[in-house]
Formats: structure tokens, C-alpha cells, sequence
């Protein structure tokens, strides 16, 4: 049987979720300030030495954390304080990633960091296509996922994060909708369950993202933090407090149709000038290919015809930077975030859009908005921060048989 992280329980007891809570913090001080003493985590967190230390054992037990090599004296007196530490070496998660037109799988250790990475182009030109081929595109990533494992025998997996975009379903682990794709009702944790015997969370990616920034990006200590993930799809999400809403059925987060001013592009729903219309990756392309800078639809092509020196190339890579800007300006009004995580093509490979993003958010705000914390490993991160975020609020549900 795999070692696994076990799905959160419903309804649990107000002793339970006490102890889930200080289980987390002790964890997540050893994943912001290790190599730490225990006493400085007691001091961190507000509890006892002796609940510290019960804790640090526990998570000891399952490997989730090791004494460092070099103990720590304090003051150069005294009895020598021997730091704890993440055991990054022993364990990883799966993450997959569906995008339109590839999937991602990954492995990553505890600290958010890929270990290995795979991209596996769907077939058609259309992306995955239809929603009958749903279950191939997740075979293919299971099989994926079970050939990066056998690489690497030395580690163990506690679970499978999803991640994709569209109307994703957390609690039953379903792809409700995504229309770029053609999903419906894809019971996404059963079929990568039963193909890959592991434990499988799924969530939608901006929702992943944000939870990525918390435990291992830039918006770590931020109170409240805005997600824009500005790709073929057009989401985000909004994380108050250490917990990301989710809404009613995982709806929350769902931007693609708010009307842009003065937007031209014309909606699948039947609209002119919608958010996803106006900034998708499509669209970005389609106006590249218009001007004869590139075929096909990557846009990464862009970004590259840009950086060879191709001023309308750059030109559209700012303009769109610009009007991402003036959405998480709207965004800002409505939700007023401490800090906003943007993470669109241009403003990950490009100071200047960038600075059009920031131009466009407004003098203000503009030190608050920050490029995604992994530009060379978004999608990646994405999916296996949806099961890394299960382990740090549930640390000792880490099943004893992956000692």
C-alpha cells in the first residue's frame, strides 16, 4: 500500500481541529525558518515547548522532518540546541497540470521544488479536445507520473495534486466544466485515483497558485493575497487570513466574462469584450499571427520574437501586460488585497511589461502587485502545490507506512 496523506475529515472535534491547527504551524515554521531550534519554534507559534517537542517526534517518526547535522549553542553556552529540518530527500508529491494544449506532470519535494517534469502534448490541433477524451489525457498522465517514480526508487509519494483551469469542484473532485477543453463532470480524483493507487486533491489553478505563493512564494506572511492567472484561461483567487475562498461548489474565482472597456474581441457566450476574450493566450497569438510575427499558438513564440528585437511582438506583449494591469485594478477596488501575484507571459519573461502591468494597476498599488514566484515552473508548482497544501493543514494525517 502507498504511503498517503489522508483527505481532510469532515465535521472534525474541536480537540481534533485544535490539533490539526498546531500540527500546521509546527510544520509550516520548519518550512519558512528551517534549520530552527524547537524553542525558537515555540516561540514562533505560542506553544508549549513540551507541544513543540510531541510534535517535532511525531512528524520525526513519519520522516517528514530531521535533526540538523550541526547543533546550535546558545549564546556558545549551555547545552547545544540541535535544529529541526524539512527531510526534503525522501518524500515528493505528483502534480498534474491540464492546460489546452499540453498536460504537465511533475514531481516535487516538501520544500515546492520540482524534481522532475514532463509535458505531454494532447492530441489535435484543438488541444485535448472533447470531454470523451478526458480519460485518455489522464492516463497518459498517471502513466506519466508512474514512469518519473520508477526514476527516481529511493523516493516516496504522498499524493497527487490536480490542478486545471475552468469550474473545478474541490470537495468531489471533479471537473465540472472547462469549455477550452471540452470537460463536463470529469471525475478527475477517481480516475487518477484508481489509475495511480495514490491519494488525489484536486483544485482549480489559480486557487493552486495562491496556495503556492503562501507556503513557498513571495506572498508568504501576506495577510490577504489576490491570484491572476492570465493564460488561455482567465482566473483567480482570493486567499484571506491563510484560507483561500472557494465559494459554493468551488465556483468562486470565475472572472472570465467581466467586461473590459472598450474590448472588441468577441465571446464564446455571445458578448463582445470579455476578460478572457480580450487578455487569453489565444487571442495574444491570433494578433501575432495577424501581424506575421508567428504561427501556431504559443506564446512563448511572442516572447520570443520580442526578445530577437521584433518591436510589434513587444508591442503586444506590453499592451496586453497594460490591460492585465487595469483588470487587477477593478480587482483591487473590489477586494482590496495586501498583495496581488500576477502571472501572465510577458510580465514573467519581461521587465517592461512588468512596468506596464504596474502602470496600468496605478502608482498607488503598483509596489503591491508582484510576477508569479515560479516563472520557469508555474504549471508544475501548480499541481503539486494542490497536495502540498493538504499535507502543511494536515501533517499528521502522513500515513506511518511511508516511514
Amino acid at each position: 500500500m502507498p504511503p498517503s496523506v489522508a483527505p481532510p475529515v469532515s465535521s472534525p472535534s474541536p480537540s481534533t481541529s485544535r490539533r490539526r491547527t498546531s500540527a500546521s504551524v509546527v510544520l509550516r515554521s520548519v518550512l519558512e525558518h528551517g534549520p530552527v531550534a524547537r524553542s525558537t519554534i515555540a516561540r514562533l507559534t505560542g506553544l508549549s515547548p513540551a507541544s513543540v517537542t510531541d510534535y517535532c517526534s511525531r512528524f520525526t517518526e513519519l520522516g517528514l522532518i530531521r535533526e540538523s547535522e550541526l547543533p546550535r549553542r546558545s549564546q556558545g553556552v549551555g547545552r547545544p540546541h540541535v535544529p529541526v529540518d524539512l527531510d526534503a530527500t525522501r518524500f515528493v508529491v505528483g502534480g498534474v497540470h491540464v492546460a489546452v494544449p499540453y498536460t504537465t506532470v511533475a514531481l516535487l519535494d516538501l520544500r515546492g521544488r520540482v524534481v522532475a517534469v514532463r509535458e505531454l502534448r494532447h492530441d489535435g490541433a484543438a488541444g485535448a479536445g472533447s470531454g470523451s477524451d478526458a480519460g485518455a489525457v489522464l492516463a497518459r498522465a498517471a502513466d506519466a507520473l508512474a514512469a518519473l517514480l520508477a526514476r527516481s526508487p529511493r523516493l516516496r509519494c504522498l499524493g497527487v495534486g490536480f490542478a486545471a483551469g475552468g469550474w473545478v469542484d474541490r470537495d468531489s473532485g471533479i471537473v465540472v466544466e472547462h469549455p477550452l477543453l471540452g470537460w463536463h463532470e470529469v471525475p478527475v480524483r477517481d480516475v487518477l485515483g484508481a489509475r495511480t493507487g495514490l491519494p488525489v486533491h484536486v483544485d482549480g489553478h489559480a486557487r493552486a497558485l495562491v496556495n503556492a505563493e503562501r507556503l513557498f512564494g513571495r506572498a508568504r506572511g501576506s495577510r490577504s493575497v489576490l491570484q491572476l492567472f492570465v493564460g488561455n484561461v482567465v482566473d483567480a483567487a482570493f486567499a484571506t487570513n491563510d484560507e483561500v475562498h472557494h465559494g459554493p461548489r468551488s465556483q468562486a474565482g470565475t472572472i472570465a466574462h467581466l467586461p473590459v472597456p472598450g474590448g472588441t474581441e468577441p465571446c464564446a457566450c455571445g458578448r463582445t469584450g470579455c476578460l478572457q476574450a480580450e487578455l487569453s493566450e489565444r487571442t495574444l497569438c491570433r494578433r501575432a499571427r495577424r501581424a506575421g510575427i508567428v504561427e501556431g499558438v504559443n506564446p512563448m513564440h511572442v516572447v520570443a520574437a520580442a526578445a530577437a528585437g521584433d518591436p510589434v511582438a513587444a508591442r503586444l506583449l506590453v499592451e496586453r501586460a497594460g490591460a492585465v494591469g487595469r483588470a487587477v485594478r477593478l480587482l483591487l477596488d473590489v477586494l482590496n488585497p495586501e498583495t496581488v501575484v500576477v502571472t501572465e507571459v510577458g510580465v514573467l519573461h519581461r521587465e517592461d511589461c512588468l512596468a506596464a502591468l504596474r502602470e496600468g494597476v496605478g502608482d498607488d498599488r503598483a509596489a503591491s502587485v508582484l510576477p508569479s514566484s515560479f516563472p520557469d515552473s508555474v504549471l508544475a508548482v501548480a499541481g503539486g502545490s494542490v497536495a502540498l497544501d493538504v499535507l502543511y493543514r494536515d501533517p499528521l494525517a502522513a500515513s506511518p507506512e511511508a516511514i
